[in-house]
């Protein structure tokens, strides 16, 4: 399921059909845990890579930064793979 129709070119390819997919990334473990949600990624059918941009690793970093002020506490579920 695409989350933007428009295809765009890959930046490691170069070829046109690349699409923004939304993905939900965790950093640090326990209570320094951070998971945020919507992420958007470059991922591209003809080469298999997935990527993000320098504007989107710039608004990770606000985020991380600024997490006290903009993560809401909520309860999550944590499995181990056996």
């Amino acid at each position: 399921m695409r989350n933007n129709t428009k295809a765009i070119l890959c930046d490691i390819c170069g070829k046109r059909g690349a699409h923004i997919r939304q993905i939900t990334r965790s950093y640090g473990k326990g209570a320094d845990l951070l998971v945020i949600e919507n992420v958007p990624v470059v991922v591209c059918p003809h080469c298999g890579e997935s990527y993000v941009t320098a504007e989107t690793l710039h608004e990770l970093e606000r985020i991380k930064l600024h997490r006290r002020s903009l993560a809401k506490l909520r309860d999550v579920a944590v499995a181990s793979f056996v």
